[in-house]
């Protein structure tokens, strides 16, 4: 027998005793759309840049044990090769010639769906960049980088160019799964009817239930979580919608007789069937990242348009889609099953202290807890901080980095906040105990940056709406952002450390309590101050929960709230701590992260989700004294025009000195100041 002949059959002999590890991986690539972005604009040294989109075909082994934790991954349908198979949209933004990007990748978790990263990077909207007007300001182009999305939620539906994604549906030995799902409904305007999980922002795939007769479920409504359940009698309500004067029956809605009180909270329990395989959005964004970075082509030898053209990858995510990175990262996500780091970097953008429901039975990943609305919801679970910490209550311990540690790779992590994450979603967790009363260090490898006086769904108009106070119009936090980025960046690839941690503490009183907080805001006339805010509860979904996915207590059972705190302010009411930017720094008003819902919202007293106050100086001396305002008028703190912009010049080059500002958007920020005074 020859030596080749030796070695081939000794081959063959060790892969029938040691088979080669079964990897999940894309398995094909479609591409549906190629073709030029902006019209074939060139964008300074990266040049014309070209837009892909298509759709990626992934399998992986259920039983391989870096999937053991996806939810009744076991459970899904099986092709003849015994794998799992899923798919995702994608859609691609690199420039034309790779030798002229920067080598980086950035990965922007959609939201429902939804493209932000353009938004926040280039102050360009649009769910379908194409033109050279949804290019914005180019930013993210100028600087040379790849930017890809893809889809990950099963729940998500098409339409308005949503990224979406199909996963299995779960199976006990090839029947139906079912089980008891519990929805809350709360609208701002009376209706008829409402889908299940409504949101402002999209629509979402609801679990139908198993029979639409109203005797198999429950309803019950309150004004307020904490007052008593009123039930609804079957024969009140049924799975319909409202369409004019007729109501037509829908698995996916819930319509009232009477209609659906503002502001009050229907909560529904009712037997679903027909889970998905949720956690698969982690596997799909995982290999679908990995592939872009590291593989020549597909298994079917599709080429990667990538191939060849990235050193690093960072990851970005902003609210439900910055939760999906934290979660992401906690479950050990950031590994591919090839061993090799996926996110060099990552950027978790206003997400607070929290992760969500992206992999258990019949979880619903666009839902989250604020003051008011979805409190039985599990967007804050223990642990919440970087590094290992107890809960006396539950005496869990643990830290959101722990899986990434093991495996060696922690990304280099932002996490990026305004004020209205510490009203309504906990920020504060994130950096302190269970239970308040210290602060607890960040890792190493991470860094904490909150906007002071920002809110959560950035600049709006200052109308008040459904809001008791006018809307806060701060719209300074893109700038911020592109500076962290470019800081991001050079961590990763050079080392430089980045800027500075600046967020509120207990240790130096600028982390307080609601009480010390209402004592030391100003006493505006006519202002009702917030009575209080969201602190999230401990949930009990049962045994199975924490290590299955799979709720038995629906509702869960719910425990004592962990503590949280609020940033402190100064005598004008604007944040102590944090990035004070000029608006901050040098203001013409008051800027908050809070709102109080409006009389017509229902709630009375209860915090608006998403959006902040805008409460103005005095002009003059006399007004203030008039209406007995204690914050100084205009004329008193900038008796010229100079001494204001004066003043937002200091502020602006002190924030350029520390990094957290670029040179153009410096010069932005003077000229909108400049403007300001001019209006």
């Amino acid at each position: 027998m020859t030596i080749v002949c030796r070695f081939t059959c000794l081959g063959l002999w060790l892969t029938m005793l040691f088979p080669p590890l079964a990897l999940a991986e894309v398995v094909r690539v479609e591409i549906a759309e190629r073709g030029p972005f902006a019209d074939g604009h060139s964008f300074g040294r990266s040049g014309p840049y070209e837009r892909i989109a298509g759709r990626l075909y992934f399998e992986i082994d259920p039983d391989a044990p870096q999937h053991a934790g996806i939810t009744d991954v076991r459970r899904a349908p099986r092709n003849a090769a015994g794998r799992v198979e899923f798919w995702s949209d994608f859609f691609l933004l690199k420039p034309v010639d790779p030798a002229r990007g920067n080598r980086r990748l950035l990965y922007d978790v959609n939201n429902r769906g939804n493209k932000l990263a353009i938004w926040t990077f280039n102050d360009a909207r649009g769910n379908n960049p194409a033109t050279v007007a949804d290019a914005g300001n180019g930013f993210l182009m100028r600087e040379g980088w790849s930017v890809l999305w893809c889809g990950w939620s099963g729940e998500v539906l098409p339409g308005e160019h949503r990224l979406v994604a199909g996963l299995p549906i779960a199976r006990e030995n090839g029947e139906p799964i079912t089980g008891r799902i519990h929805v809350e409904i709360c609208r701002d305007q009376a209706v008829n009817s409402s889908p299940l999980y409504w949101t402002p922002w999209t629509i979402s795939a609801a679990y139908p239930p198993v029979d639409l007769d109203t005797r198999l479920a429950k309803l019950t409504m309150r004004p307020q979580r904490a007052e008593p359940a009123v039930e609804i009698p079957p024969d009140q309500w049924a799975f319909a919608r409202q369409e004019g004067e007729t109501t037509v029956p829908d698995a996916n809605s819930l319509w009232v007789r009477g209609g659906l009180r503002p502001g009050w909270l229907y909560d529904l329990v009712y037997e679903g069937r027909d889970p998905r395989v949720a956690g698969l959005g982690f596997a799909a964004v995982r290999d679908c990242a990995s592939f872009f970075r590291y593989e020549q082509a597909d298994a079917a030898g599709t080429a990667n348009p990538l191939a060849g053209g990235i050193e690093r990858a960072l990851i970005f995510g902003i609210s439900q889609a910055g939760r999906f990175v934290n979660h992401l990262v906690y479950d050990g996500f950031n590994t591919d099953e090839r061993q090799r780091i996926v996110f060099d970097g990552a950027i978790s953008h206003v997400s607070g202290a929290g992760r969500g429901l992206f992999n258990q039975r019949f979880g619903m990943a666009t839902l989250c807890a604020t003051h008011h609305e979805n409190v039985l919801t599990p967007s804050e679970s223990f642990p919440f901080t970087t590094v290992p910490q107890t809960d006396p209550v539950t005496v869990r311990s643990g830290d959101i980095l722990a899986r990434a540690r093991a495996s060696g790779h922690v990304p280099k992590m932002f996490f990026t906040q305004t004020s209205t994450e510490y009203w309504t979603r906990g920020a504060s967790l994130l950096h302190t105990d269970v239970a308040g009363t210290k602060d607890v260090k960040l890792d190493p490898q991470t860094r904490l940056y909150c906007v002071a006086g920002a809110q959560h769904l950035g600049a709006g108009p200052t109308d008040r709406g459904l809001y008791e106070n006018p809307r806060n119009p701060l719209n300074d936090r893109p700038y911020v952002m592109r500076a962290l980025l470019v800081a991001l960046d050079q961590w990763i690839s050079a080392d430089t450390q980045p800027p500075d941690s600046r967020y509120p503490r207990i240790a130096d009183g600028t982390l307080v309590d609601l009480e010390t907080f209402r004592r030391r805001f100003p006493k505006i006339p006519g202002l009702q101050l917030p009575t209080g805010f969201y602190m999230p509860l401990r949930l009990d979904f049962g045994p199975r929960w924490l290590n299955e996915g799979i709720a038995d207590c629906v509702p869960p059972n719910a425990g004592p709230p962990f503590r949280t705190l609020v940033p402190a302010v100064d005598a004008d009411g604007n944040e102590l701590a944090g990035i004070r930017l000029p608006d901050i720094a040098v203001p013409l008003a008051t800027y908050t992260g809070w709102n109080l819902r409006a009389a017509e919202a229902g709630a009375v007293g209860m915090l608006a989700p998403y959006h902040g106050s805008y409460l103005t100086f005095p002009e003059t001396r006399d007004q203030r004294l008039q209406t007995g305002d204690p914050r100084l008028s205009l004329a008193e703190r900038y008796p010229t025009r100079d001494a204001y912009l004066s003043r937002v010049t200091d502020a602006v080059l002190q924030l350029c000195e520390q990094r957290l500002l670029l040179a153009e958007d410096a010069a932005a920020l003077l000229r909108l100041a400049s403007d300001r005074l001019n209006d």
